[in-house]
């Protein structure tokens, strides 16, 4: 089984598609520094099938130096919607950069999904190339191949936090959705002060349809990727927003210092909770 790389002759609406990007080609730099690092694993998964193609869902861990207690398990997920490829960049940044500072990932197991919709992200669209809004299927009985895989995943491994990589073509500046309104707060607001370094924050009262105050909303549309209701106890979950309209290397900046915040409060939070 492999990840297709070139052109699609056809798919199975009988469409003439020319890939916008390859995932081939985002994945070889990785997987190669994967083969030479000590602590990335490239563990790509499942099978993705449209019109004769077949893909993976791209799935990297990095496993940081011990740092007390069980490693710390964070899924970090980007490109959901296809036509949002910012996410997978700044992830592949995340993963040079652990390289180099390996210290930021101390007590971590980080789970980093840089593609979670291949097809979509090869042809900049976002519905995957079956036609599936994969953002709606989530716990509601998908029939999207990658979120029936995805879901699999947040069932195995239950993780402590969840952390996904979106952008807005409707915001001005960056904001944030939480769940677990304490912790999450106390890691998302360190993140967009962080961000604003790099892109400015939307402090509208307003963002869409939803109430938001600082940047921060609480209220999120259903079926998006989340963790099992019945999981317990209920990890963070946190999405980063990132305005579409600004330059792309600007997005990354501020999604990957944004992600580097969240990793340091998180440990001193779990720091501080074991010495109570």
């Amino acid at each position: 089984m492999t990840v297709y790389s070139g052109p699609v002759n056809s798919t199975s609406r009988g469409l003439i598609v020319t890939p916008k990007r390859s995932v081939a080609d985002f994945l070889n730099p990785l997987d190669d520094l994967a083969k030479l690092s000590p602590s990335l694993l490239a563990r790509h998964f499942g099978q993705i099938s449209s019109g004769g193609i077949t893909w993976k869902i791209p799935r990297f861990l990095y496993i940081g130096a011990q740092g007390g207690d069980d490693p710390i398990r964070l899924g970090i997920f980007a490109s959901i919607n296809g036509d949002e490829p910012e996410g997978a960049y700044a992830l592949a940044e995340l993963i040079k950069t652990l390289e180099i500072t390996p210290e930021l990932a101390r007590g971590y197991c980080l789970f980093i999904y840089p593609i979670c919709n291949p097809s979509g992200f090869e042809d900049g669209t976002r519905l995957s190339r079956n036609g599936h809004d994969l953002n709606q299927q989530f716990w509601n009985d998908p029939v999207a191949e990658e979120v029936v895989l995805l879901q699999r995943e947040l069932y195995a491994h239950a993780f402590h936090g969840l952390i996904t990589l979106r952008s807005d073509a409707t915001s001005s500046g960056m904001y944030g959705f939480v769940r677990g309104a304490t912790l999450s707060r106390n890691l998302l607001e360190p993140a967009l002060s962080a961000a604003e370094a790099v892109l400015p924050r939307n402090r509208a009262t307003h963002i869409g349809e939803f109430k938001a105050n600082q940047g921060i909303v609480r209220n999120r549309e259903g079926g998006i990727l989340s963790s099992p209701d019945k999981l317990r106890p209920r990890p963070f979950e946190i999405i980063l927003e990132t305005p579409r309209a600004a330059p792309r290397y600007q997005q990354e900046s501020a999604l990957l210092v944004s992600l580097i915040t969240i990793l340091g409060e998180y440990r001193k939070m779990i720091a501080y909770a074991a010495n109570i």
